[in-house]
């Protein structure tokens, strides 16, 4: 077993137990839990750092040329975002609702062939970790935001229908969670539109054009389109509460779909058969 790969099967283990810490904690009512497991999921965080590190080290490619690399950089960007909101919301909710979706990214890259891709010489560009970047922090970005959207519709639903579980009693305030909703969408919109933009200088640098119309650059620029107009809708229209939390919902479902639909069941450039010239 090389270093890496017990690195990552440290990590994901630290991420369970982080995991079942946050859901105890939202059981139990007991902040006990809720804080042990955001120290879990930072001291996990440090060890997903040191295995994407020597990951890279070791290949001398930006670690995100495969499915395997590919699902394990999304979940430390996951990871690495929410740490961020933490410190400036301090949401331990929002955790209960993160863990669980780092976690099963880390499943899904374990399931899959973990081995160092032979990148094809084409698509070795500098470009290449600078779009690989932004797109999966804005990708990290806009889970936090459809986070705060099904906390949103499940407080309102609790609220409407005056039955209050335990649940009630953890979750942020409507408010609270329409206003992360919207700071999400103001870091993540651009995030993704440079993504993009660097995704096309780099297309173009290594194909010869800008943009091809390939499968996922075109479910990418749908999912844009579903971002902008929630965007527009809150800047210009006032659209807040539900209909944003569940757009943001809907936008986050589309961008998964960009990401594991395309590499999937498309066929097209930006699979990952094709840029590692397997």
């Amino acid at each position: 077993m090389t270093a890496n790969v017990l690195l990552f099967k440290i990590t994901l283990l630290i991420y369970f137990i982080a995991t079942i810490f946050y859901l105890i904690g939202v059981i139990s009512r007991n902040d006990k839990f809720s804080c042990n497991a955001k120290r879990l999921l930072i001291g996990g965080f440090a060890m997903h750092c040191l295995s994407i590190g020597v990951r890279w080290l070791a290949t001398d490619i930006t670690p995100a040329a495969s499915l395997h690399e590919s699902l394990s950089f999304f979940a430390w960007s996951l990871v690495f975002i929410y740490i961020l909101f933490d410190l400036r919301y301090h949401m331990a909710m929002l955790g209960a609702f993160i863990s669980p979706l780092a976690l099963a990214l880390m499943i899904f890259g374990a399931a899959v062939p973990s081995q160092a891709p032979n990148v094809n010489p084409m698509l070795d560009s500098w470009w290449f970790p600078v779009h690989v970047s932004l797109a999966f922090l804005g990708h990290a970005v806009f889970a936090i935001a459809a986070a705060a959207g099904v906390m949103y519709l499940l407080q309102e639903r609790m609220l409407k229908s005056k039955k209050f579980s335990g649940l009630f009693y953890r979750l942020p305030s409507l408010n609270a969670l329409d206003s992360m909703n919207y700071k999400c969408l103001t870091f993540g919109f651009p995030l993704m539109t440079m993504g993009i933009i660097s995704g096309a200088i780099w297309a173009n640098s290594a194909w010869g054009g800008y943009w091809r119309w390939d499968p996922k650059e075109t479910w990418a620029l749908i999912t844009w389109f579903l971002y902008a107009a929630l965007l527009h809708g809150r800047l210009t229209v006032g659209w807040r509460g539900r209909r944003a939390a569940i757009f943001a919902i809907i936008g986050f479902i589309f961008l998964l779909f960009t990401f594991f639909g395309v590499n999937l069941f498309l066929s097209g450039e930006h699979t990952f058969r094709n840029f590692t010239g397997e």
